[in-house]
C-alpha cells in the first residue's frame, strides 16, 4: 500500500524546510505556510504584489549554501526561526524584520552572485515555482533508484517536495500526469513532472554541492525530471501514514 511517509513545508522559498505531522489543504491553494515568503534579489523584476517566476528570487540553484537551512514556524505570531550549520539561529518576523534577515543570510551568499534585497509575500498565494498553486510529491522508490545510480546515500530533502510517498513502484508517479490522486481525505490532479535544477546537487546538511543528480537523471532516464506537481481539487487533511491512491 502506498502511503505518506513525510510532510514538509518551506516557509521562506529556498530558505529552510520544516517537518509536519499533518496538514489541512484547501482546494486551489498551496500548502499552508509553504513558500509564504520569497527573497527577491537585487536584480528582481518582481515587486511583491503578484506571483513571479523563480528567477527573481534567491534560491539554492545559485546559492547552494541555502540548502542547509532548517526552519520552524510559530503560526500564532508569524515568527520564523532559521538555523544553518555556519550561522547562529535567527528568530524573526519576515513581514517586519527584513533588514535583520538580510544581515543574517549575507555571510553564506556567494559574493559573485546578485545579493538578496527584499522579502516578498503575496497574500493567499504561496510562491511556488509554478504559476498555479502547486503541491509537490515525490516517490521514495524513485529516489532510491537515483541514490543507487549515484552509489551513495542521499537525502530526499534535496528535492524540496511537500509530500513524500513510500510503497510505490519506482517511477510510478511518471504515469500519474492528468490523473486524480487521493492522499488522506484530499484529492489532487497531477499537473506535470518537476524539471530539476542545480539546487538538488547540494547536500541539505552542509549546503555543499556533492552529488551529480542532474547528470545521473539524464544519463539513466534521459530527462531531468523528479517528482510531480499537483493541484488540490478537493480540500482535506493529510497525515503521515495516510493512504495514497490513484482514482
Amino acid at each position: 500500500m502506498a502511503q505518506v511517509s513525510a510532510l514538509w513545508r518551506h516557509p521562506i522559498k529556498s530558505h529552510g524546510r520544516e517537518a509536519l505531522q499533518s496538514v489541512t489543504l484547501t482546494k486551489g491553494r498551496t500548502m499552508p505556510w509553504d513558500r509564504r515568503w520569497a527573497v527577491a534579489h537585487a536584480l528582481a523584476k518582481s515587486d511583491g504584489h503578484a506571483w513571479a517566476p523563480c528567477a527573481n528570487y534567491s534560491r539554492g540553484s545559485k546559492q547552494p549554501a541555502l540548502m542547509a537551512i532548517n526552519a520552524s514556524t510559530d503560526e500564532a505570531t508569524g515568527r520564523v526561526t532559521l538555523s544553518h550549520p555556519d550561522l547562529p539561529d535567527l528568530t524573526f518576523d519576515p513581514d517586519r524584520d527584513e533588514a535583520l534577515f538580510l544581515e543574517w543570510v549575507a555571510p553564506i551568499m556567494p559574493p559573485e552572485r546578485t545579493q538578496s534585497a527584499h522579502i516578498h509575500r503575496v497574500p493567499g498565494r504561496g510562491m511556488t515555482d509554478t504559476d498555479y498553486p502547486s503541491v509537490s510529491l515525490i516517490n521514495l522508490a524513485s529516489h532510491a533508484e537515483v541514490a543507487a545510480k549515484l552509489a551513495r546515500d542521499i537525502s530526499p530533502l534535496r528535492w524540496r517536495c511537500n509530500i513524500h510517498i513510500e510503497g510505490l513502484e519506482p517511477w510510478a508517479e511518471a504515469g500519474w500526469i492528468g490523473k486524480t490522486v487521493q492522499v488522506g481525505t484530499a484529492e489532487f490532479t497531477i499537473r506535470e513532472p518537476i524539471l530539476r535544477c542545480m539546487a538538488t546537487t547540494a547536500n541539505p546538511e552542509t549546503g555543499l554541492r556533492d552529488a551529480d543528480t542532474l547528470g545521473t537523471l539524464k544519463a539513466n532516464w534521459k530527462h531531468q525530471n523528479f517528482g510531480v506537481y499537483a493541484e488540490v481539487i478537493r480540500s482535506g487533511e493529510i497525515s503521515i501514514g495516510d493512504r495514497v491512491e490513484v482514482l
